[in-house]
């Protein structure tokens, strides 16, 4: 008669075996983590693409014209308006008021002169 324990164990090490074979792409069938029409092992091309022979030059696909036209424009505007922005610190504020109570107490003391 086999120990509880150890047929648990063997259970156990029977699921983790095959868990770490089909993670690892090693096991018989297709991975888990895998749809089908994917490769199991990339090719080392940037994207899985071939690149175009020698002398020609890689035809742009549909979206890329307006995706870095908007990005070149985001990082513009963003430079520019962020820039251009207020300067609202509390420092800012405190020495602004600062120089008009000088100024103020200046005058007054021009006045009573």
């Amino acid at each position: 008669m086999a120990s509880p324990f150890k047929s648990v164990a063997n259970t156990v090490r029977a699921r983790l075996n095959s868990s770490l074979r089909t993670r690892g792409g090693g096991g018989n069938g297709p991975s888990r983590w895998t749809s089908p029409g994917h490769e199991d092992q990339p090719k080392g091309l940037a994207f899985s693409r071939t690149p175009p022979p020698p002398g020609q030059s890689r035809k742009w696909e549909d979206w890329e014209l307006p995706c870095y036209v908007t990005s070149f424009l985001t990082i513009v505007i963003l430079g520019v308006g962020l820039s251009a922005k207020p300067d609202l610190t509390i420092e800012t504020w405190a020495h602004q008021k600062a120089l008009e109570r000088l100024e103020s107490e200046a005058a007054q003391s021009v006045g009573s002169d």
